[in-house]
């Protein structure tokens, strides 16, 4: 009988211990070895598109440019023209009745220092006989600053002078004589340029002289397909308003390039006079 109770509680322990040993199987909660399920995750596409566009553009817009994508671009208000590169710029545009034709030529010297001339004609539909060439303009631009350092900033040193002018067409273009010197500014970025420009000129002639001083905020941009956009002012401030009223201009520029070269069509309004100027020019670089 003793015999028989031990053989029942032997049998009851090996079943016990064998279905304790199926529940840790299926379970598995024992010690270090915990096992959980992962969730569901959907499959992603290795193109996933950012969550805002408008972000994505902006930030594509303000990273510094390339030298590569500014080595061609003539418009931009900073372009600076390369070591021997010539750049030549034909222009024509009607303002006051008025058509004038021009030319300019600018040479490069070791990156740094830009030499121009620049010069047009003008004919007079008005009735006022203001007819001849304008002052040869003879100048220059040395770069200060190329914008290598952490802020980017390109400055720039403009100076020239006129000389031979027309003594009977109006001031400022064609007077006998003038000089201006000026400082310009700004940054350059992969879809925009932003800069500023503070030119004095004096004008040195006995019957019509003066001196003024131009403000010139702008803001080019660079589009797909080689498009490219500018807009901006033109605050002229007149020591003698007698001969040449204080001035502000709204400036708008339209451009296609192909290669080095670019046609640029013109649109720009005065607000107190309401006088408009349209045109267009050609640039090449060689």
């Amino acid at each position: 009988m003793k015999k028989y109770l031990l053989f029942l509680v032997g049998v009851c322990f090996v079943l016990n211990a064998y279905g304790e040993e199926v529940v840790l199987s299926d379970t598995s909660v024992s010690g270090d070895d915990v096992v959980t399920e992962e969730p569901f995750v959907a499959p992603q596409t290795t193109n996933a598109y950012p969550s805002s566009q408008t972000e994505n553009y902006v930030s594509q817009q303000i990273k510094p440019a390339t030298k590569s994508l500014l080595l061609n671009d003539t418009s931009d208000p900073l372009f600076l023209i390369p070591d021997n590169k010539f750049l030549s710029d034909t222009y024509v545009f009607h303002v006051d009745r008025k058509l004038r034709l021009g030319q300019y030529i600018g040479y490069g010297i070791n990156n740094n220092f830009v030499i121009h001339a620049n010069m047009h004609y003008q004919i007079d539909f008005s009735g006022h006989d203001e007819h001849g060439f304008s002052a040869t303009e003879f100048g220059g631009v040395y770069r200060m600053s190329h914008g290598f350092n952490q802020s980017h900033i390109i400055s720039d040193a403009l100076f020239g002078l006129k000389l031979w002018g027309s003594s009977h067409v109006r001031t400022p273009e064609y007077a006998d004589s003038s000089y201006y010197a000026g400082l310009r500014f700004g940054r350059q970025f992969t879809g925009v340029t932003l800069s500023g420009t503070v030119k004095s000129t004096w004008v040195f002639d006995d019957e019509r002289g003066l001196s003024y001083i131009d403000f010139i905020p702008e803001a080019y941009f660079r589009f797909k397909y080689d498009w490219r956009a500018g807009i901006g002012f033109d605050f002229r401030k007149s020591t003698n308003t007698h001969l040449m009223d204080n001035q502000e201009w709204l400036n708008l520029k339209l451009l296609r390039q192909y290669g080095n070269t670019q046609y640029v069509g013109h649109f720009d309004y005065e607000f107190d006079t309401g006088e408009v100027q349209v045109g267009a020019d050609i640039k090449i670089l060689f």
